[in-house]
């Protein structure tokens, strides 16, 4: 990462020191240094306090805050606040207030309640960078720049339709490229001018019965944000071009196509808040995906919660432990961070419940405390030793925003499509046996990989097939599921019979599909041994050419039909999965495909215990976690191994206590 000066992993997180006085920020330093804090962010939402009116800049109570923060070497990420537009800008500029899907404009006084497409919103965000960047630019603690927070406003104001609209000219060139791209004949939807075409909103069902034009909406916001960040960006980079400029991604991260967005991104930093329900495999998901975005590079956790959230329903408490295994967990599969909202707890406001490092109670005296006071130890320990380490995997997992937005736009075949909770049921399976996985973009090369997962590749954009084709004669094994190959770019129905241009592949075609419903199940009889398993979801009937079966199903009227098939085809082979499989399946389908593949376990361990690998210059680096509510011994390969939380010597065996973390070296 370009001008980088901590020469360790990233601790500390939000701080919002605006709210109080200089007494409680010089206690805060006191709080810090026993935690081994070297890193805040702010500040994230100051906008108002920082420009109080239009051209007029307040610098003065932010200069006094750095100067206590580098008198204590805390090294600083300074955001530009324009998440939050003071209210003086929306009073003067209404046009900067965005219109929701149906047609209401928004008032003031929430964060996020801008139009990306504004041109005066842009104009005062560029104008606040470079006050802030001039003013900062030779601020010995300045490591980064935090530009905005957690983009996501979806805007239908009249300026959006505008550059919609020139955004479809651009694209499509003609109205008649564009009516054949968005199949217009259907329902009587001719478009003869751009300038009639209005943006998908309640208002007429669009974004429910025209999923070509949402599909193209959610193309075109992506767009347009990347845009508005890059307005800010430009202006940090002209001024100080060694300092990194990233923008932080919602945990929620449907909305935009993050694998564009982080594209101008030096780094990919995104907010981890997993729910207290979820199993360990779905937040490690989502840490593959983020360091996926950069093709395996090091990214950021920016935010996570050191104890409750209060947004969630229930706010729970973390369990002891529970903290420091997730932060172990996000620099296990690729962070060099461990960041956290927020440092000391707000006294007000919406997030005045959501946990902090420093509660309310203001002391050192807390669980909570002593948990960070322990981690911040273990982690100036590690020191540099594991920053830019990567993760290297032999399994691909495929994985894309467009396919997301346009399965779920789909009216059929079933209401309950979710794309990343169907990539996150195949995904277990290897978690669950430590095979290490990257997450991989529908362009990328394949052929570093020995098993490539496609899981519901239902849009095959240009070179996707050929490039699918070209692994499997290649040699490698290659692992699809129904929805594959049913439409294009824009989501027009391929023709012929699915999968469409990996028909040859998979050595098949579908028929039909049955939508089962949420209680009904189905059998998968294994050919080999007459194992049954549990099926659901869908159920492909499939019509075999050149594929074996392997498995078939168990009942209803295609009871004996193929639903899990495999077709050699060149060097390799390519499996198909016409319906979705139970855990027990998937366990031991992956078990057999990766043997199969000469893919291995990081380490051979029992089930809760998670396992994960990276590696650079000073070695290879194993994270052994205990998600269990127990202690567990883990038998190690033959070695003297150093446990670096510590600096103790495991021989032969290693016990864990419940959640417990080791981070092993093999001497």
């Amino acid at each position: 990462m370009k001008g980088q000066k901590i020469k360790e992993l990233y601790f500390g997180g939000d701080y919002n020191p605006d709210q109080w006085d200089e007494a409680t920020i010089r206690k805060d330093m006191e709080y810090f240094k026993k935690c081994h804090i070297n890193y805040v962010a702010l500040p994230v939402f100051s906008w108002a306090k920082l420009e109080p009116e239009e051209g007029v800049y307040n610098f003065e109570w932010l200069d006094k805050i750095l100067d206590i923060l580098w008198e204590n070497k805390i090294y600083v990420c300074l955001a530009t606040s324009t998440a939050a537009q003071p209210e003086w800008m929306s009073k003067k500029y209404p046009e900067i207030m965005p219109v929701d899907n149906n047609g209401l404009k928004r008032t003031h006084g929430m964060r996020n309640f801008y139009c990306v497409n504004s041109e005066k919103y842009r104009e005062r965000a560029a104008a606040l960078a470079e006050q802030m960047a001039l003013r900062y630019k030779d601020y010995p603690g300045l490591v980064a720049w935090h530009v905005a927070n957690e983009y996501s406003t979806f805007c239908h104001c009249e300026n959006c339709e505008k550059k919609f609209r020139v955004w479809l000219k651009k694209k499509y060139g003609t109205t008649e490229e564009l009516n054949k791209r968005w199949n217009t004949s259907f329902w009587g939807r001719t478009v003869y001018d751009f300038d009639t075409i209005m943006l998908p909103t309640e208002r007429n069902d669009d974004d429910r019965f025209f999923p070509a034009k949402q599909l193209d909406y959610q193309r075109f916001v992506t767009d347009t944000t990347e845009e508005c960040f890059l307005n800010e960006a430009g202006v940090l980079r002209r001024i100080t071009p060694d300092i990194p400029v990233f923008s932080n991604i919602s945990g929620f991260i449907k909305k935009l196509n993050q694998f564009q967005l982080t594209r101008n991104m030096d780094i990919v930093g995104w907010d981890n808040y997993p729910s207290p329900k979820d199993d360990a495999a779905f937040p490690a998901l989502k840490h593959d995906i983020m360091r996926g975005l950069k093709d395996g590079a090091s990214y950021m956790v920016a935010e996570q919660s050191p104890n409750q959230q209060n947004w969630q329903p229930y706010n729970k408490l973390k369990r002891p432990g529970e903290a420091r295994l997730l932060a172990y967990q996000g620099i296990a599969h690729g962070a060099d961070s461990s960041l956290y909202f927020q440092m000391r707890q707000s006294v007000g406001g919406q997030e005045k419940f959501h946990g902090a490092i420093i509660s309310h109670a203001g002391t050192d005296d807390t669980r909570i405390f002593r948990e960070f006071e322990q981690l911040g130890a273990e982690l100036h320990q590690l020191g540099g030793q594991i920053l830019d380490a990567r993760t290297n995997a032999d399994v691909g997992i495929l994985f894309d925003w467009d396919n997301w937005w346009a399965l779920e736009l789909c009216s059929g075949p079933t209401k309950d499509m979710d794309y990343l909770l169907q990539v996150a049921h195949y995904y277990r399976a290897f978690h669950k046996q430590n095979i290490a996985v990257d997450i991989v973009k529908f362009t990328s090369d394949l052929d570093s990989y020995k098993v490539v997962v496609a899981p519901l590749a239902y849009m095959v954009k240009p070179g996707f097939a050929e490039r699918l084709t070209k692994f499997v004669e290649n040699g490698g094994t290659l692992i699809g599921t129904y929805m594959t190959g049913i439409a294009d770019e824009t989501d027009r129905c391929i023709f012929g019979a699915y999968p469409g241009p990996l028909r040859n592949v998979f050595g098949l075609w579908v028929e039909e599909t049955d939508a089962l419903y949420p209680e009904e199940t189905n059998q998968i009889i294994m050919n080999e041994n007459r194992e049954v398993y549990s099926c659901s979801f869908l159920c492909d009937r499939l019509r075999l050419e050149n594929a074996k079966t392997l498995g078939t199903y168990g009942s209803d009227f295609y009871a004996g039909e193929p639903c899990v098939t495999v077709n050699e085809y060149g060097k390799g082979k390519a499996y198909y999965l016409g319906t979705q499989p139970d855990e027990a399946f998937l366990k031991m389908f992956v078990h057999k495909v990766c043997e199969e593949a000469d893919v291995h376990p990081v380490l051979q361990v029992e089930e809760g215990i998670e396992v994960t690998s990276r590696e650079n210059e000073n070695g290879k680096f194993y994270f052994v976690m205990n998600h269990n509510a127990a202690e567990k011994q883990i038998v190690l390969p033959e070695g003297k191994w150093e446990n670096l939380i510590g600096a103790q010597t495991e021989n032969g065996k290693l016990i864990l206590k419940a959640r417990d973390v080791a981070v092993l070296k093999c001497q």
